[in-house]
């Protein structure tokens, strides 16, 4: 038997640290259109060069080179736009740095279990814990092959990481490798160069307080008035003074309006993006400020109203309400969605799954307990072999989204949300729950037994149902003591309280009042109350 991981303790997760919001840019005119096609291709061409440059500095960047290239960019654009450029490939170069470091880490990974496999005897099977070994001789050989690439492309990668040699694709390498398949994606090549070029603009500026409605470089008024600072070659275009540009659309925030409407009329930092949709033929403009951190409930408070448990699956949502005592209270939960088509309508799924949860969990005050998922490493086809299927399931699993999406939504609600170590939560949960909540009306599934053991994770109560009995007799000597009560809660380990009135048809009401009396059931010479029998007649 394997030796069990040390599970991590629940905690309290925080809030959102910004927000977003978005509004179609309505009733464009050609010129409007053609401005800011021209804008975004011309600064777009400027943030590819200067992508180029930073993936050349690598490691040796420093404060200087990153003045040098705003400058370099300065009197092709202005000082803010190359501000916004700059920082924008910092943070995708730092993005792509880290998404490096994960590939590394997942070919470590699939290196070491296919080394392992490869050592054992052909045929051995493995356990719970460990694989076993392949099943024939012929996949043996296929595999040492596999993992001679694998070694190769570890090594490769292993090189850059140290040099700091990152590869990056402005407008996607998906959208990138798709011009050789446009058979199979069914686009014409006009259209794929619409989207290869939309999604290579830019035309992004960052806030700064203290400035006209926060930001100098795309203005928003507070009337939706939405005006662009046009860089120094393109400044001919302007129909406004001081060489900004006013579009004919006017914006109205339907979500958080009035937040973004307080910070335009105080003048605090507000970033603003610009971007068009080729497929519909639209254009988007997307507000985005930073809040302060809120203060996180405490973990005993969020507890004091009970739980509501909640398993992440590939298609639903198990949830189940639990007292402050780790006890499940009513009928299970099932909140379903279906992932099937489009990425809107996934999402839209997924929000509408979320808010059902969220509004249950609101009309009863109750925190919500969630699992703090990771599959980064669970998907590999080395870890899971021919499990194809399975390994689809995983890869199916919304989790980086649901996890986003919930923390926002919790938060705006001000729902405490609880994340628990995902360890053991469905084994222990069908092993100790799934049968005693199986009835002959109601079959309780493995996922909400699951449900039951993340609540009471996240409450502090150990999953099992129940603590080991006696292990001398039958009898109530040590008392029953439940793992429903907490420390310090008193009378956890006395006996039953006394009912009124008989218990079986031969005792009468009033014997046995002194059964939880220690004294008389330990202490010798202590006279005990006698038993009455009732003899039918």
């Amino acid at each position: 038997m394997g030796v069990l991981r040390e599970v991590a303790a629940p905690f309290v997760v925080p809030g959102p640290s910004g927000v977003a919001v978005r509004d179609r840019l309505k009733h464009l005119t050609a010129d409007d259109v053609r401005v800011l096609r021209l804008v975004g291709d011309h600064l777009g061409s400027l943030a590819s060069r200067d992508l180029k440059a930073r993936c050349a500095a690598g490691l040796d960047h420093d404060g200087d080179a990153w003045a040098e290239r705003k400058r370099v960019l300065t009197g092709q654009s202005s000082s803010r736009w190359a501000g916004s450029i700059t920082k924008a490939t910092h943070d995708q170069w730092g993005l792509a740095r880290r998404a490096q470091l994960a590939h590394v880490q997942s070919l470590e990974a699939g290196v070491r279990t296919v080394a392992h496999r490869l050592s054992l005897p052909v045929g051995e099977k493995g356990d719970r814990h460990t694989p076993g070994s392949y099943r024939s001789r012929r996949e043996w050989h296929a595999k040492l092959r596999r993992l001679r690439v694998l070694q190769d492309r570890l090594e490769a990668a292993r090189a850059d990481w140290q040099a700091g040699i990152v590869h990056v694709v402005r407008g996607g390498k998906q959208l990138l490798n798709t011009r050789h398949h446009l058979e199979a994606a069914r686009l014409t090549e006009a259209e794929w160069r619409r989207r290869w070029q939309a999604g290579r603009r830019f035309l992004a500026a960052d806030g700064e307080s203290g400035k006209r409605y926060g930001n100098e470089t795309i203005r928003v008024t507070p009337d939706g008035e939405v005006s662009i600072k046009l860089p120094a070659p393109l400044a001919y275009l302007a129909n406004a003074p001081h060489g900004r540009y006013v579009l004919a659309a006017r914006v109205a925030f339907a979500h958080r309006g009035e937040q973004w409407a307080d910070r335009v009329a105080t003048n605090r930092a507000v970033a603003y993006r610009i971007h068009e949709d080729p497929v519909r033929g639209r254009w988007y403009l997307t507000a985005s400020w930073t809040i302060p951190p809120a203060m996180a409930v405490p973990l005993s408070a969020a507890r004091a109203h009970g739980m509501i448990g909640v398993d992440t699956n590939a298609d639903h949502l198990a949830a189940w309400r639990l007292d402050q005592h780790g006890n499940p209270i009513g009928a299970p939960l099932r909140f379903g969605y279906d992932l099937s088509g489009t990425a809107p309508h996934r999402d839209a799924q997924v929000r509408h799954a979320l808010i059902r949860l969220l509004h249950f969990a609101r009309r009863h005050h109750l925190a919500i307990a969630i699992e703090d998922l990771d599959f980064g490493a669970e998907k590999t086809r080395e870890k899971h072999g021919r499990r194809k299927r399975f390994r689809n399931l995983i890869s199916g699993m919304p989790v980086a989204k649901l996890r986003s999406r919930l923390v926002a939504m919790a938060a705006e609600l001000g729902i405490p949300l609880i994340a628990v170590d995902p360890a053991y939560t469905s084994r222990w949960g069908a092993q100790h729950w799934q049968k005693p909540l199986t009835s002959k009306n109601r079959k309780t599934t493995r996922h909400e037994a699951a449900s039951i053991a993340i609540g009471r994770r996240a409450l502090g109560h150990p999953i099992r149902r129940r603590t080991a009995p006696p292990h001398d007799d039958q009898s109530d000597r040590r008392g029953h003591r439940t793992a429903q009560a907490g420390p310090g809660a008193p009378g956890r380990e006395g006996t039953r309280p006394r009912i009124p009135g008989p218990r079986t048809r031969c005792v009468p009401p009033g014997c046995g009042a002194k059964a939880g009396d220690q004294c008389a059931q330990h202490r010798s010479g202590h006279a005990a109350e006698p038993v009455q029998l009732m003899l039918s007649l």
